[in-house]
């Protein structure tokens, strides 16, 4: 794989624990994260599964 780089500051992405809050809900993903400005790389298939997954089910609640 290629490295991955920051768009915004350039330096090379790092995986990463990320937790993400949503409504109240915490989950977490091991994904490439900025180690300068902490911008986090989603994967479409990450934010078209689970993530949307996990939204939908929220939401309906």
């Amino acid at each position: 794989m290629d490295e991955w780089k920051c768009r915004k500051c350039g330096e090379a992405l790092v995986k990463k624990k990320t937790v993400f809050d949503y409504m109240g809900r915490t989950f977490s993903e091991e994904l490439y994260k900025c180690p300068k400005c902490g911008l986090v790389l989603i994967p479409p298939d990450l934010a078209k599964g689970r993530m949307a997954e996990v939204e939908e089910m929220l939401e309906d609640k």
